[in-house]
Formats: structure tokens, sequence, C-alpha cells
């Protein structure tokens, strides 16, 4: 079966790369692994131990994740840069920006996205935080970029990216979009912002310790290389010595030395996602929420994310006690659902919360 097709229980074929684990509703904290990304993790410890580590093929890995991240993104590899983590990627941008800027950003945020503009409080840089139904209503003349994740991580609403990025160009200004709650289960086109940074640890299901970062061409130019080493040269292996200094011509001059095994077992898992129906993967994910929500008398809202007020803890922990794994995030109970989940988990969710509801009227 392809994996843009379904399996025989509902859920899209790219769950069967998954071992089976029931209850699972948290890759919006940290993603499962896929059996090809355990033993390629595996394998590299091995060899590892036996004193056979191949630095080509470990770079291969880098090149294999970075070709399947710009397909999922939806832009060109040579747009891409691999890094460790998304906070790193935006402290390049935020290192950019001139002195007396104005960042906006949602309250809220994830703090990846708004504390690397922060740190430059003293040379003028500014963050101004607005509810994120007002995002695109707030950006001016003043505004030098607006950053936001595309899928809020508390709650999981999700940005009206297009009016946000069509009032930034009016405005002059730039966006930098965190996709790191969204791709994987949302379609995401990376090339309608200037900048976009993802870690994939969540729900493209790699180990933690890689991300990308996204840049169009011409935001590109704007952007110092910070940090600046041999990796990031436009032959790598010859860049290894200075004090001759080449960079890559493309977005690559941006990367930061890769932790070898993480991106080991991140190639196998971006490969199986580039390949898969990505309007499959969020009917799917969504639909399950949505049916919990359903059973709630809630709102549908198209997100894989639910999150409900949950101030004391007691949802959780009922959800807990159930054999459900759930997070608790900004005072509230966050379930989010992805492929390897199936309408048994969404079933077992909604009658938990409607259980413990009852429970502590």
């Amino acid at each position: 079966m392809s994996s843009s097709g379904h399996s025989c229980e509902g859920r899209p074929a790219l769950a069967d790369a998954f071992p089976t684990v029931r209850g699972y509703l948290d890759a919006a904290t940290v993603g499962l692994p896929m059996r090809a990304t355990s033993e390629a993790l595996r394998r590299a410890l091995d060899d590892w131990e036996r004193g056979v580590t191949d630095l080509p093929t470990l770079d291969g890995a880098v090149v294999r994740a970075r070709e399947a991240y710009a397909r999922i993104a939806g832009v060109p590899a040579s747009w891409v840069a691999a890094a460790p983590q998304v906070s790193v990627l935006v402290g390049l941008v935020a290192a950019a920006l001139p002195d007396g800027a104005q960042v906006v950003v949602p309250e809220g945020d994830f703090a990846s996205v708004v504390f690397p503009f922060l740190v430059h409080a003293d040379r003028g840089v500014s963050v101004r935080q607005v509810p994120l139904e007002r995002l695109a209503d707030s950006i001016g003349s003043r505004t030098s970029l607006v950053a936001f994740s595309l899928v809020q991580s508390a709650d999981g609403r999700i940005a009206d990216a297009c009016t946000v990025r069509e009032a930034a160009r009016g405005a002059g200004a730039l966006t930098l979009a965190d996709l790191t709650q969204a791709a994987g289960w949302l379609p995401v086109d990376a090339g309608a912002d200037d900048v976009t940074v993802c870690g994939t640890y969540k729900w493209l299901c790699s180990p933690r310790g890689t991300a990308f970062l996204t840049v169009r061409p011409e935001a590109a130019a704007r952007v110092r290389p910070l940090f600046a080493r041999w990796y990031a040269g436009e032959s790598i292996w010859d860049s290894v010595y200075g004090p001759e200094m080449t960079l890559a011509s493309d977005a690559r001059r941006f990367d930061v030395s890769p932790g070898w095994h993480a991106w080991l077992g991140t190639a196998p898992a971006l490969e199986a996602f580039a390949h898969t129906d990505r309007d499959a993967l969020h009917r799917h994910a969504a639909g399950l929420a949505d049916h919990v929500r359903d059973r709630l008398g809630l709102e549908r809202t198209g997100s894989a994310i639910l999150a409900l007020p949950d101030p004391a803890g007691e949802l959780r922990s009922g959800l807990l006690e159930r054999g459900l794994v759930v997070s608790g995030r900004a005072g509230r109970v966050r379930l989010s659902f992805h492929v390897w989940n199936d309408a048994d988990d969404a079933e077992r969710a909604a009658e938990a919360l409607t259980e413990t509801a009852g429970a502590t009227r």
C-alpha cells in the first residue's frame, strides 16, 4: 500500500511505520520514533562501539534530511539551513535587525520565537506582544518583523498567516513563521514567508537536536552568517582549517555543525513524511481532535491540538489515570493527535474528559 493511502484501521498508511503505542496524545511535546529511526540510531551506536564510524555516511544523513525537509516545506533545498535548535536560528534573524527595530509577536507565543528578540533591548529593539487574532492589524509603519508560530504551542490555534503576510508586505516588514507545531500534520508553504524555522522532534518524529531554517534569497542577503564555521563552507571538507574562508553561496552558509547521530535518525523520518500526502495527514489528525470536540459540544477548529482549561490539573490527571499520555500547558490540558492515533484513542479521550469533568463538578 502506498504511503499516501490509508491502512485498514482508517489511519494513514504511514502509521504502519511506527510501533503500536495506544493512547499517546502528546506529539506536540515529543513525537514517537519510526522503526526506521530507531534502527538507524542502533546501527550508528553499534558502529561507534566498533570504531567504524564513517563521516561521509554521517554527513549524507544531513544532506538527505535537508532535501526531504525542502520537499515537506515546499522550497528549494538551497533555501534550507540545518541547525540543532530553533532558538539558534531565530537568534540569527534577531541579530540582523537594525537598532530600534520593532518586532510584533502574538501574546503567549513560544519562548524560542520571542526571547531571541528580547535580548536585543539594549540596542533599542522592541517587542510588541498582541493577541493572535489582532496580529495582522497590529502591523504598522514602524514594524520591521512579524514573528509568529503558525500553530500556537499552548492551545493549538492556527494563525491567519495569509492575512499576516499581506499586512506585513504592505508595511514593508518581514515575516518569520515557526512551523514546529505545524509541519508533519498541517500542509505548510515555507516559501510564503521570508523566514521560517522548524524543530523536527515533535510532529516530524525525529530525535531532538535537529532543526531547519528556510530563508528567501532576498531575505538571506540581510542576515549575517554569525556561526561561520567549517560546516558552512562551500566545500565542507576543504574548509576545516583557516584562515581563508569561502562560505556556501546558498542557505548552507547559515548551517550549524551537526550532532551526527541525531541526523541519522532524522533523515528516514523526514523522507517518510516527504512521501506522504500531507492533506491526508491533516484530515486524519485534525479529524480525530474535532471528533473529541464534537463529543464535548465544542466548535470544530481543524487543529490537531485540543487544549481545555485545566488550572488545577484535574482533567490531565484523569486522562493520565486512564492510560492516556497528554501534557499540561499554560493552565490547560493539551491533547495532540497524530498519524499513529485512531478513532479508539479519540473516543477514549472523549470519555475520560467527560467522566473527569463530571466527577469534578
